[in-house]
């Protein structure tokens, strides 16, 4: 089973939230992971997937919320669920870790809110000391804070490495006593 990372952000993305996603989408490749994101062809979605995409070999999935939304080129894997934002649960359950670049919009502080309740690591790249802070208090170990997507990357490998991660527990959030 292969290693899947959430790439969750808003489809009105700043700048620096896409070219984060981009950098976080290449890294994720590099290790031989999975991009999983909403699958759109707008924001950090579509910027993540691009970024997978310099990777020869990479993989995307893209979990859309109708079959009216345009799905990115940069998508292998498209997944139509006529759910609308209930597709987010389904981004946050099949990730094994989930990275939020830019917690501007509702669909992705849903997605994070997701995340902790389903106990699922949660990494904020970037984001401001009061999002951290809010997060925090709802998940807490569960919820770490990058200033970069490199950092983000550390953030991942160190519990890979510390074995942590199990494919066999992956229906339960792939993590034996994760925390960042």
């Amino acid at each position: 089973m292969r290693f899947i990372v959430g790439v969750m952000g808003p489809a009105k993305a700043k700048k620096k939230d896409l070219d984060n996603a981009r950098i976080l989408g290449e890294l994720i490749a590099r290790r031989g992971w999975v991009v999983l994101t909403g699958g759109r062809d707008v924001g950090v979605m579509d910027a993540a997937c691009e970024g997978a995409k310099r990777v020869g070999e990479s993989l995307t999935i893209g979990v859309l919320p109708t079959a009216k939304d345009k799905i990115s080129r940069y998508v292998d894997v498209p997944i139509i669920t006529e759910m609308g934002s209930g597709r987010n649960n389904i981004n946050v359950l099949t990730s094994q870790v989930v990275v939020a670049c830019g917690l501007t919009g509702s669909g992705t502080v849903s997605e994070v809110a997701l995340a902790v309740k389903a106990g699922k690591p949660v990494i904020l790249v970037e984001a401001s000391l009061a999002d951290v802070a809010f997060f925090r208090k709802l998940g807490k170990r569960l919820v770490a804070a990058a200033a970069s997507p490199e950092e983000a990357i550390a953030l991942i490998m160190k519990q890979v490495e510390g074995r942590n991660w199990h494919p066999r527990s992956a229906a339960r959030g792939g993590y034996d006593n994760f925390s960042m």
